[in-house]
């Protein structure tokens, strides 16, 4: 069995709709309209021990619904789910006992204390032992590079302190299997950076399960090995991070150098021009025309450099995710035509 295993899960909500105006109001005080929106639709997936997992998806795909399902936050309108052979929802102590969900726009500390006092509070809902306590506050605060602001009171800290005390917190009782909803969200370069390297560290020495959701790329390219795509409630990709790029991306982008101070005025019939600053220029130009492309130019133009490189991560999610959309949408409108021809 599988460290996690997900089979058919789904997560249906029934959403009030209201309407504008007072008339529309007051006619929803007894008479109101609701639609079901499918969060998660039917997902099937499988984690090992000791994976670094990343789940990308736009806002609304279902990423934070599934680690809320994980963690028994929610329970699920169908399919079952196991986290090491725990079923989440039933919430048991033992199982509470063995992960933790760290999400990037909720507090779990207490704000007007510090969190030297939050830490003592969840060294006493865990029961942990005052030694392994004691050890492993030291060891955390050490690899943060916190321990002078353990007395400060939490709001008086800047948001990537709170983060970093937030983790600290998650990860006293040592969970076996940890859930990160954007943990970097909001979070400068620097304190994005320090996050990731702590994280990284953390589940090379300790081995834990980690399942991560994430809109910062560089999060998933520093930390991640498999990238799960979710959008619309559904799997679209499960694989390496490189995998994306190769599936997904129709196009590569072409560097060039040309001799001279001179750009060549018949680069659009090549490709899409996307920079030009003399004498370099970038074309996006078709995976599959790149060997003829480049034999043209050489051929017809004097070039001192030229590079090929996959378009940037974020562009290939990002169309992706627009690609997902628009189906859904004509999924939608099929569905639509089928019920008005039905009646």
């Amino acid at each position: 069995m599988a460290f996690i295993e997900i089979r058919g899960l789904q997560k249906s909500y029934r959403v009030y709709q209201k309407q504008e105006g007072l008339l529309a109001s007051l006619t929803g005080l007894f008479h109101r309209e609701y639609r079901n929106v499918h969060a998660v639709q039917g997902i099937d997936l499988e984690v090992e021990k000791g994976e670094f997992v990343a789940f990308l998806g736009p806002n609304g795909a279902g990423k934070t619904t599934t680690l809320k399902l994980l963690s028994g936050v929610i329970s699920p309108s169908a399919g079952e789910a196991r986290v090491m052979g725990f079923v989440p929802w039933e919430r048991t102590n033992e199982y509470r006992r063995r992960f933790a969900l760290v999400m990037g726009q909720k507090n779990q500390l207490w704000w007007d204390l510090p969190a030297a006092e939050s830490f003592r509070l969840h060294q006493q809902i865990y029961a942990i032992a005052p030694t392994d306590f004691d050890r492993t506050l030291g060891e955390l605060t050490d690899l943060l590079d916190v321990g002078k602001l353990l007395n400060q009171p939490v709001r008086e800290l800047s948001l990537g302190e709170r983060m970093k005390m937030e983790l600290i917190a998650a990860l006293l009782h040592s969970p076996e299997v940890l859930f990160l909803d954007e943990p970097t969200i909001g979070l400068d370069v620097i304190a994005q950076h320090n996050i990731q390297k702590f994280l990284k560290h953390y589940q090379e020495v300790r081995r834990v399960t980690i399942l991560l959701t994430s809109h910062y790329m560089k999060d998933v390219a520093a930390l991640c090995q498999r990238v799960v795509v979710i959008a619309e409630g559904q799997i679209m990709y499960d694989g390496s991070l490189a995998g994306v790029v190769d599936r997904f991306s129709t196009h590569k982008v072409l560097t060039l150098q040309f001799a001279g101070d001179q750009i060549p005025s018949d680069l659009d019939q090549y490709g899409e021009l996307i920079e030009a600053v003399a004498p370099k220029v970038k074309l996006r130009v078709d995976r599959t025309e790149i060997p003829k492309v480049l034999a043209a130019l050489l051929a017809g133009h004097t070039i001192e450099d030229v590079s090929v490189e996959d378009p940037p991560l974020e562009e290939v999610i990002a169309d992706l995710f627009v690609q997902s959309s628009e189906q859904a949408g004509k999924k939608s409108k099929e569905v639509l035509a089928v019920g008005h021809s039905g009646r």
